[in-house]
């Protein structure tokens, strides 16, 4: 029985060696390289699922334009128009389940104002948005009524394009 080789602890500038001497120069090399690059490939895999800032920024104006003709509607009023959206701030995402899919909640502060209004209002966010059907597109998710998480029912809108 060989027994198990134990890696040294030394830092990188020791690796080489060592790899070279259990494994020859040409296996050494490309080891050393995967072990650099790995953890490149795996966060460039992990940035796809994201939602960049400009779907973030459209997923907030069309929750605010959502939750205006909701509240005009209930009060017989025109809506004031379409609110403008500036300085998304992301803080977080996290990987949630959607319905019966997968979903991205993102957490974050963003600047905003309604048409005709000179004040920007710095206003905290957190949404839930969702990849659509071929993965090309996202679609803001908004919770429909229940508590539970797990039983959440929910309504999800196109963003415009």
């Amino acid at each position: 029985m060989v027994p198990a080789a134990s890696l040294p602890s030394h830092r990188a500038a020791g690796l080489l060696p060592w790899l070279q001497r259990r494994c020859g120069k040409a296996l050494a090399g490309v080891l050393l390289a995967l072990v650099l690059l790995l953890p490149l490939g795996l966060s460039g895999c992990s940035g796809r699922a994201q939602p960049s800032a400009g779907v973030v920024q459209s997923a907030l104006a069309l929750q605010i334009q959502l939750t205006q003709e909701a509240i005009a509607t209930a009060l017989q009023v025109k809506p004031p128009g379409e609110a403008e959206v500036h300085h998304v701030r992301v803080e977080q995402h996290e990987a949630v389940r959607i319905g019966e899919g997968r979903g991205v909640k993102v957490v974050g502060r963003f600047d905003w104002r309604l048409p005709g209004d000179p004040e920007r209002i710095d206003s905290p966010f957190e949404i839930f948005l969702q990849r659509g059907e071929r993965g090309q597109s996202w679609r803001l998710a908004r919770p429909k009524g229940g508590t539970e998480a797990s039983a959440q029912e929910w309504i999800t809108d196109p963003l415009p394009v």
